[in-house]
């Protein structure tokens, strides 16, 4: 039998374990025994330490992949409070201000919470909710009353910080501002304090340079906007609020992170917000980094995609600036001459407050332009926010979705197919002008036309359509006498006047004249509170209390246009990945409401708003308007009567093609006057659509290519 192993190859074999059990023994003796007290030492003096990093936030863009709002990388400052406040021979207070006085010089700014005015005599500035709360907190803790006024509270601060006696009342003010700031963290759960953000590299180097002592230097994101426009649709972001904070942090959202604010930034907030990482670093003690590793990775926010065309918006926003500007120039010039050579109070202009466009898309109701002046610049929002608030016109209110206005004569076809839909009237039906509607004047109640008011005449005998491009009064008001209030409410609702448009951001609902509404309005309060046929009668021409959003008004222009079907006004297009590899939402249209009735009725509806573009005799401003047009448009005026020595409101609404129809638009313009004049902002809209939509369908096509 033959052996498979020799004893001299298991000697050598145990000879040579032997020797790398020697070898072994030799390096661990030397590093546990003859260096350990070395190398125990180093490993005392390296830090570890974690931050956040924030995961990027989503870009929004408009319906064809153009970017609206993206990121920009930028450096923090961050107070190290154990290396300013807890390391012999510093200084908090003189870093502070020799590190305030260096970012003012750099043109940056530091963040100061403190809700107290600069200089003196110091008074208390507007605070919110959430300042209030931790200022609160700070007076608790310290023994200071609520009552407390703004010098006592200075003087408090002075001694709790240690401010010397050698310092100015303004520097004082500064240090116990950044010591307020980081200290008050402590006192309730909120936001980390960033001292300043989005700072120079120039200062940063400057910071280092002079050997500055008591700050960080963190790397993060901050919004950046490619746009001028739709400031009132896109929003901003910022800290929370102690509210917010609550919310979004049982969310999983670190204490620190900025949340939308208003617009698709707040509606969109849960696609566009990323995950925060965990950098862990390792450096030595004199700050050397010998390692950096994730404990977890930051992963970015997803892109929106807005059903807005970023190039309507713009056309939509320039046309009505342009418009008003033009008018409000007109209007002081003709104020001036009635003051310098005399006339009446009658002769005197008011001028236009604000005004609104919304373009939708007839097939789908997509909203296309959402445009509201007076507008802001959303990039510098924070910064100038006092200013922009107290702004005349109020800038920060979007007219287009939250103020709600008297639809005028444009709520005529509402009247009319509702009329038609149960049995009142059919097109042929013939109703004769007479002027004035006398069937109540025995009771003192006599409304006439608005052609007879002006010139004296009548429309004469007028058809469903002729009544329609004539905008005759008493032709609605003797069908919406025959009908009641009940049925117009009702078919208004169905064209979702008054109703929510599905749209993701804030909106008013308006209302339209019912019993129930002057109820709410008046109470209990008798003579007032009933309702009364001339409420009725006006409530069909589009007066009383009927009001609704420019919003509105453009998806109840697209459902006639569409013979009755309303869609979803959601500007939610579509949802990508971060990377662009997955998609997350596609927008489907979304009927809300239909109104189904008998399609000559549309037609004829139809036939008059195409008439009030074609009739140069009895619409010549909406006719010039759309003069040398190469597409057909349908259109409706209204002027809102805003009562007595007020100038009306003008209203437009069309729609084009008027064969096959694609796109709505409305237009209101307070205190515009007559509706025909406000046709030359529509116009705008309309050729920049039909001249660009062919390369725009190919801009979404090559973006689609690109992703």
């Amino acid at each position: 039998m033959n052996r498979i192993y020799s004893r001299g190859r298991l000697a050598t074999l145990a000879a040579v374990i032997a020797l790398l059990a020697v070898i072994y023994g030799i390096f661990l003796y030397k590093l546990q025994i003859i260096e350990g007290d070395a190398y125990y030492e180093a490993s005392m003096n390296n830090i570890v330490s974690t931050e956040t990093v924030s995961g990027a936030r989503g870009s929004i863009m408009d319906r064809y992949g153009r970017v609206l709002v993206t990121n920009r990388s930028c450096s923090n400052l961050v107070i190290d409070e154990t290396e300013l406040f807890y390391t012999d021979g510093v200084d908090a207070n003189a870093s502070i201000l020799q590190m305030c006085a260096l970012i003012s010089e750099h043109g940056d700014t530091w963040n100061d919470e403190l809700p107290v005015t600069m200089t003196t005599p110091f008074e208390y500035t507007d605070m919110t909710d959430a300042q209030a709360e931790l200022l609160h907190a700070w007076m608790d803790t310290n023994g200071l009353d609520y009552d407390a006024d703004a010098v006592e509270l200075m003087a408090a601060m002075r001694s709790r910080y240690g401010v010397d006696a050698s310092c100015t009342a303004e520097e004082a003010r500064i240090i116990v501002g950044v010591r307020y700031a980081v200290n008050v963290r402590y006192l309730i759960n909120t936001s980390d304090y960033i001292f300043a953000e989005d700072v120079s590299m120039e200062l940063i180097a400057a910071m280092l340079e002079k050997g500055m002592t008591g700050f960080n230097v963190q790397t993060s994101y901050v919004r950046e906007y490619n746009t001028y426009y739709a400031a009132h649709l896109l929003g901003y972001i910022r800290q929370m609020d102690a509210e917010q904070l609550e919310t979004y942090t049982a969310l999983g959202y670190s204490a620190d992170a900025k949340v939308g604010q208003e617009g698709a930034e707040y509606a969109f907030e849960s696609y566009l917000h990323g995950s925060d990482g965990v950098l862990r670093t390792v450096s030595t003690a004199d700050g050397v980094v010998t390692d950096t590793s994730y404990l977890t990775e930051p992963e970015p926010g997803n892109h929106v995609y807005l059903t807005i065309d970023i190039g309507l918006q713009e056309v939509a926003e320039n046309s009505l600036n342009s418009y008003i500007t033009s008018v409000n120039a007109e209007r002081e010039e003709n104020n001036l001459n009635v003051e310098l050579y005399g006339g009446t109070e009658d002769d005197i202009e008011q001028l236009i407050k604000g005004g609104a466009v919304v373009a939708v898309d007839v097939a789908t109701g997509e909203p296309l332009a959402i445009a509201s002046w007076p507008t802001y610049d959303i990039s510098s929002l924070l910064e100038n926010y006092t200013d922009i608030l107290e702004a005349e016109n109020e800038p920060l209110f979007n007219r287009a979705l939250n103020g709600t206005y008297a639809p005028g004569s444009t709520f005529k076809p509402v009247t009319a197919i509702a009329a038609c839909a149960s049995g009142i009237i059919t097109p042929n039906t013939t109703i004769e002008c007479t002027g004035i509607y006398d069937k109540y004047e025995y009771a003192g109640y006599a409304p006439a036309c608005w052609i007879y008011t002006s010139t004296g005449n009548t429309h004469g005998v007028l058809n469903l359509t002729q009544a329609i491009t004539h905008s005759c009064n008493i032709y609605f008001y003797t069908i919406s006498d025959y009908m009641g209030i009940d049925i117009m409410s009702e078919y208004a609702a169905m064209f979702g006047l008054g109703e929510s448009t599905g749209i993701e951001l804030t909106e008013s609902l308006g209302h339209m004249s019912t019993p129930e509404y002057k109820y709410e309005l008046y109470g209990d309060s008798g003579e007032d509170a009933e309702w009364h046929i001339g409420d009725t009668l006006q409530s069909g021409i589009g007066q009383m209390y009927t009001e609704f959003t420019p919003l509105q008004m453009a998806e109840y222009c697209a459902a006639l246009a569409n013979n009755g079907t309303r869609h979803s006004a959601s500007i939610l297009k579509s949802v990508r990945s971060y990377d662009y590899s997955e998609s997350l939402y596609e927008r489907e249209a979304e009927v809300m409401s239909t109104v189904e009735t008998e399609q000559e009725y549309y037609d004829a509806v139809h036939l008059g708003m195409r008439e009030v573009v074609t009739d140069k005799a009895t619409n010549p401003t909406v006719y010039n308007a759309f003069y040398g047009a190469d597409y057909t448009v349908a259109a409706k005026t209204g002027t809102a009567q805003m009562g007595e020595s007020e100038t009306n409101n003008a209203v437009f609404m069309c729609y084009a093609p008027y064969e096959d129809p694609e796109i709505a638009v409305a237009v209101v313009v307070e205190r515009g006057s007559a509706g025909a004049s406000a046709a030359v902002i529509a116009r705008d809209v309309l050729d920049y659509y039909f001249n660009f939509k062919d390369s725009a369908v190919a801009l979404e096509g090559e973006n689609e290519l690109l992703k």
